[in-house]
This record gives C-alpha cells, sequence and structure tokens, in this order.
C-alpha cells in the first residue's frame, strides 16, 4: 500500500542500478481502456499501426529534488513522448469525484494507505489508452508489491516495459540546490535558479502565475526524505534487477543508472539511452505538439466524428 501524502509529492523514489553511467498535464476520465487486446504472448515491443513501429514504455525513478521532473519535461518537449504522473492522477480523481476519488478520499479521511490495487487500478485504465502512445510513468510503482502488479498487468496486454531509468544524483548535490527550487503548484512544474531559471523570475513559464517554495524544501525535512527514498526504493530496483536473468520476463526492460550532480549532464545520457532503445522516436515540431493525454484523446475524438460525418454523408 502507499500513503496519499507521499504520492502527492512530486518527487519519486529512486537507487542506483549496479551498472552506472557517469558523465503533465490534466487527463480525462472518458477513456474507458486500451485500443485492442493482446494476449500475454504477443510481441508488444512492435506496433504496426505506429509509424515508429514500436512504443516507448519507461519508468523513471530519482530522488526527491534530483531533477526527473525536469528531465521528463525536456523529453517531452522533444519528442512524441506523454508524462502520466500518479500524482495528478490521484489528485484530478479526487477533485472530480469519480468512484476511485471517492474510495481514495474516505480513505484519506481516514489517514488510512492507498491499496496497491487502487493504485493499479488508477494507472492501467491510463497507459491502456496509450496503448500506441510513447510513455514515461511518474511515481508509480513505489513497492515491490506495486512493481509486480503493474510488470504483470503490462505483460498481460502485451505491452510490457522497455526501459527503466534510475538518476543517481549524490545526496550532497541534492540538499545544497534545494534552496534555489521554486515550484508551480497547480501543475507541478519545478524550477531551479541554479540550472533551470523561468524565464521571468518568480513566474511560471506556461501561465505566468506566481511560484511558491514547498514547505518541506529544507535540508533537514530534504534528509528524512532520502532515507525514506532509500528504504522504500532499494528492494524495487532490486527487482527490476533481477528480472534480467529471469527467463519468464521476455523482452526484458533496459536498466540504467546515470549518475551525475545536474540534470544539464544527465540530460545526454538520457536521451541516449531513450534513443537507442526507440531509435526511430519522432521529435516534435510547432504542428504537432500533442504532450498530455487529454490532447490526444481530443484528437482522436475530433477524427472519429470526421470519419462519422464522412460516412453519413456517403
Amino acid at each position: 500500500m502507499i500513503s496519499y501524502h507521499f504520492i502527492l509529492q512530486r518527487s519519486t523514489c529512486h537507487r542506483a542500478f549496479s551498472t552506472t553511467v557517469r558523465s503533465q498535464s490534466s487527463l480525462p476520465f472518458s477513456v474507458r481502456g486500451s485500443r485492442s487486446a493482446a494476449g500475454p504472448d504477443a510481441d508488444s515491443s512492435a506496433d504496426s499501426s505506429h509509424p515508429n513501429g514500436k512504443m516507448l514504455r519507461m519508468i523513471f525513478f530519482g530522488k526527491p529534488g534530483a531533477g526527473k521532473g525536469t528531465l521528463t519535461a525536456r523529453l517531452v518537449r522533444k519528442y512524441d513522448v506523454i508524462s502520466l504522473s500518479t500524482g495528478d492522477l490521484l489528485r484530478q480523481h479526487i477533485a472530480e469525484k469519480t468512484e476511485i476519488g471517492r474510495i481514495a478520499e474516505e480513505i484519506v479521511a481516514k489517514g488510512g494507505l492507498l491499496p496497491d490495487e487502487l493504485m493499479l487500478k488508477m494507472v492501467s485504465s491510463k497507459l491502456d489508452a496509450l496503448r500506441n502512445n510513447h510513455w514515461v510513468l511518474d511515481g508509480f510503482p513505489r513497492t515491490v508489491g506495486q512493481g509486480k502488479l503493474l510488470d504483470a498487468h503490462l505483460r498481460k496486454q502485451g505491452t510490457p516495459l522497455n526501459l527503466v531509468v534510475s538518476l543517481d544524483v549524490p545526496d550532497e548535490a541534492i540538499i545544497a540546490r534545494i534552496s534555489d527550487r521554486w515550484v508551480h503548484l497547480p501543475s507541478g512544474r519545478v524550477y531551479n535558479l541554479s540550472y533551470n531559471r523561468p524565464r521571468v523570475d518568480g513566474l511560471d513559464d506556461e501561465t505566468g502565475e506566481p511560484l511558491t517554495k514547498r514547505p518541506d524544501d529544507n535540508p533537514e525535512i530534504f534528509a528524512r526524505r532520502l532515507r525514506q527514498f532509500y528504504t522504500s526504493t532499494s528492494p524495487l530496483l532490486q527487482y527490476y534487477s533481477s528480472l534480467q536473468t529471469s527467463r519468464l520476463h521476455d523482452p526484458r526492460a533496459k536498466l540504467v543508472s546515470l549518475r551525475s550532480s545536474t540534470s544539464d549532464e544527465i540530460w545526454p545520457l538520457l536521451e541516449h539511452n531513450v534513443r537507442s532503445v526507440i531509435p526511430g522516436l519522432r521529435e516534435r515540431n510547432e504542428e504537432r505538439r500533442r504532450t498530455s493525454l487529454s490532447e490526444v484523446v481530443l484528437a482522436g475524438e475530433e477524427e472519429r466524428l470526421a470519419s462519422t460525418k464522412h460516412t453519413s454523408r456517403t
């Protein structure tokens, strides 16, 4: 199970794998599931309906303050990739009082923990809708149990993970730069005056609204969060590492650990590994900027309505 407070944090869990490389969006709930079903033996790494023939299915681990949000934003801006945040999903479910949201809100009100199965239901419904899109999952899984549930669901759908990335940023580097971090709370966009400044100091790039400081952005609290991170995430990363030697999980996801002190240094390493898994990954252009699931769904609805009108005329 997972705590509601912890998942609402934009940071995610991570620890380095043994092999080390050195140096957001509003989501609709009208989507009901995947466009097609595939059995567990399906070759999910290829998709003939997509120009690239292969979908990126990636999970991203990083300590609190490691820069994962910044790197994910770069990936989404440059490439045809959708970022799916479990924190955003949970907040929206609660705000829109969906079935999941009502259950979650009741559990939170009693100070309880959200069951892994509930988290999987929330996440899997969105991932199934993204079957023919490249995606990066942020905030899930956080435990070995959740990792196994996610793995089993994706394999059943014929859409297993193909990339697991861990950011290994030194603790001292993280603690040293948290004082420079500012956030746009409604969207979760994070800025840092050291390496990712907003275009206008104190204002969000997208909305122009004021940026704020997180109450837990201080060295003492951050040190506690880092200890919590190591405790909860080390077993999960060991789980993904163990799959590399298991014959039961084929094709296997590529596991990489990217170590450096800044996002600028890590970015080319991340880009290289993503492109090594999906060589034909398409870059965005000004005419094609569907950066969120909502935009993908709206585009699909527009195409469906257009097709319906055309059929009725003929």
